[in-house]
């Protein structure tokens, strides 16, 4: 018979049942013409090695392989497909056109580890019912639990910083949706796949590609085109020309739009190298609250060497500013002589909020010899009441110290009592 010749099954038809080998169906013929078909059966799903270098795998599939089983009944296409084609003889599509998995299957939740042996999945039922859904249980854990057990060795290396898939074009376009599932059964936070995000629910991300940007005459049309299409948050490619001036244009056209830039992202190149530069670059424009983003080929071993990249939420910026404000500080306090009460610099409320000297009884060796007191105020100086010491042993009701060292009165008294 010619392929011309053969029934093609309607496409869109939601059904699982062929998605298995031909030999799962003559084994059920031969059994149902020697009487055991019916007999009880346990069939066990278990990986037999892992790969090299790999401690351990990830459990994924069984969502999508209880959907299937559910889908898994032979449309009367299938069954005219298969009597075309004299896959098995007429009491075997009478058996088959009525067929409806009734057994039971148990095994592991969706995210839990397994090492060699492990009994992922335990199917339960007779012989006829069970062992055609073999094929179809191999093919969707050995896939998924591949992506699944991939996905979570990137996560590991990626420390908390989160990962996106991003794979669609680099696979067939139904394993896609199932490898953007997968991957966030490993730990993914999200997928490009829009097919994935409509049916599993996965948060989507996306903006722009090279081509968005060679679209427009200049760079900076292209930014601002995103920009105002997608809010300054965005996300902006910056490596289709020059990095640095990529990144100038991104930040630019973000506040051109009202705010600052979401994320830069780098695409190509020394990925580590760029992004300690990106880093560099965005913080000294003072966009420090600007991420990231690096794509391109990514395993667990590049990431890992991502690992040596800057903080890519920018904390080396934040530092920088916390130093600029306590700077602005410190002037406003020299501009008003010395005095932290002074003007509307705050800086003598700070400074008390974080002394935790304050309440407690200190002692303070200065230049004039050994005070102790209760330290209650920073007025330029540490402020003792009830102090006690000083060059003749006085006591005063309260002492000013403006330069000395301090240590908890109770933890020196202690101190000398153990020397």
């Amino acid at each position: 018979m010619t392929p011309t010749q053969i029934p093609v099954p309607d496409q869109g038809s939601p059904s699982t049942a062929l998605l298995t080998d031909k030999y799962e169906l003559t084994m059920l013929q031969g059994a149902l013409r020697a009487g055991t078909a019916q007999r009880r059966c346990v069939f066990e799903l278990f990986g037999r090695k892992l790969p090299a270098s790999r401690r351990y795998g990830v459990v994924a599939g069984t969502g999508r392989l209880l959907d299937a089983v559910e889908a898994f009944t032979f449309t009367p296409a299938q069954i005219d497909f298969l009597r075309a084609t004299e896959v098995v003889d007429d009491a075997t599509l009478d058996y088959l056109r009525d067929y409806r998995f009734s057994g039971t299957i148990r095994g592991y939740a969706e995210g839990e580890c397994y090492f060699s042996g492990s009994p992922l999945l335990t199917v339960e039922g007779t012989f006829a019912e069970a062992c055609i859904l073999e094929t179809l249980a191999l093919s969707i854990y050995n896939y998924d639990c591949a992506v699944a057990a991939a996905a979570s060795r990137m996560t590991i290396a990626a420390h908390g910083r989160p990962c996106v898939e991003f794979g669609a074009r680099r696979a067939h376009e139904h394993a896609a949706v199932s490898a953007a599932r997968a991957a966030v059964v490993g730990g993914f936070a999200g997928t490009s796949d829009l097919e994935a995000g409509m049916r599993y629910g996965i948060p989507t991300v996306g903006t722009s590609a090279h081509s968005f940007t060679l679209l427009h005459d200049t760079e900076e049309e292209a930014f601002a085109a995103q920009v105002a299409s997608l809010g300054p948050g965005t996300t902006i490619l910056v490596d289709t020309y020059d990095i640095t001036r990529g990144i100038e244009r991104a930040v630019a056209a973000a506040r051109a739009g009202g705010g600052e830039l979401g994320a830069v992202r780098l695409d190509s190149g020394d990925l580590v190298a760029e992004a300690f530069k990106a880093r560099a670059q965005l913080d000294a424009l003072g966009a420090t609250s600007t991420k990231i983003t690096v794509t391109n080929d990514l395993d667990e071993y590049a990431i890992a060497g991502l690992g040596a990249a800057p903080d890519l939420t920018g904390a080396q910026g934040v530092l920088e500013d916390l130093g600029r404000q306590l700077a602005d500080l410190v002037a406003c306090w020299e501009d008003r002589g010395g005095d932290p009460d002074d003007g509307d610099c705050g800086l003598g409320e700070r400074l008390r909020e974080a002394c935790s000297t304050l309440g407690r009884d200190v002692v303070v060796d200065t230049s004039s010899g050994r005070v102790r007191g209760r330290a209650v105020d920073l007025r330029p100086g540490l402020v003792l009441h009830d102090a006690v010491g000083g060059p003749a042993g006085r006591g005063a009701d309260e002492i000013v110290i403006s330069a000395g060292d301090v240590a908890s009165a109770r933890l020196r008294d202690a101190s000398a009592g153990r020397s």
